[in-house]
């Protein structure tokens, strides 16, 4: 299994990343991609990359919880990156968060609107955080009509109704995590509108544990739950759904096979 969306860079994994990667390894998961947040964040990521070149792959962005009054700047240190020496599967993790705060929502627009035209730059998929902000989101892609990059709406826990809205804009991939396990949860429902071809599975390490973990610091060897939640809800096999979500994985981030 690909995880599609790990943040095992993080400070979170400092005491133990080597044992966090061989439970992942041994898990199944073959290959992690990463996506970067902030400033900060470059040297860990990077770092993590060297130490596991063959495992990790990384999207370079600024997170929209990290757009602030200096975001502008930020971008300009984060731009250049993408023409060096290191290969970036993705421009992420980028998009817009409403949810807690909605003091830089016109700054976040402007963030996502020109990491995106890096998407057509650089010929590179998206990874988009969307949370309370759809419509925000959908108006800055209705902008790139014509030219529309290809990418995921990572941690996808909207309705059929979003799905549609977003479908209206373009054909892109929904990235699944824990919470397709919690007890309440409303995704399972709308695995079916989804597709098993536009899926992918997603830790989000070290946030968002699937059941029965829940609660505790996520990792990429707790894909298997989230697989296995989503094989039932598809009546499906677990083989069917990691092979199809590799799939889809590999061919959003150009991936090896």
């Amino acid at each position: 299994m690909i995880d599609s969306h790990t943040h095992l860079y993080c400070n979170d994994f400092d005491a133990d990343r080597a044992e966090v990667v061989l439970r992942a390894r041994q898990a199944g998961v073959t290959h992690v991609v990463l996506p970067n947040e902030n400033l900060e964040s470059i040297p860990q990521i990077h770092a993590m990359q060297d130490a596991y070149p063959d495992y990790c792959s990384v999207a370079m962005g600024l997170h929209p919880e990290d757009v602030n009054d200096s975001w502008s700047d930020a971008l300009d240190e984060i731009e250049p990156l993408f023409t060096g020496e290191r290969h970036y599967v993705g421009v992420g993790e980028i998009g817009m968060d409403l949810y807690w705060d909605a003091t830089y929502r016109e700054q976040q627009m402007q963030a996502l609107e020109r990491q995106l035209s890096w998407c057509v730059k650089f010929n590179l998929p998206f990874v988009i955080h969307c949370r309370n902000a759809l419509s925000e989101c959908l108006e800055v892609l209705e902008g790139f009509k014509g030219q529309m990059p290809r990418g995921v709406f990572h941690s996808f826990t909207g309705s059929e109704q979003d799905l549609e809205l977003i479908r209206k804009t373009g054909d892109f991939y929904f990235g699944v995590n824990g919470i397709v396990t919690f007890k309440k949860s409303t995704v399972p429902a709308v695995l079916p509108a989804i597709g098993l071809d536009r899926l992918l599975l997603e830790t989000d390490s070290p946030f968002l544990a699937p059941v029965p973990n829940r609660g505790k610091r996520n990792e990429s060897a707790n894909i298997p739950y989230i697989c296995q939640k989503v094989a039932d809800s598809l009546a499906l096999t677990t083989q069917q759904v990691t092979d199809a979500t590799d799939r889809n994985a590999r061919a959003l981030f150009s991936l090896p096979e």
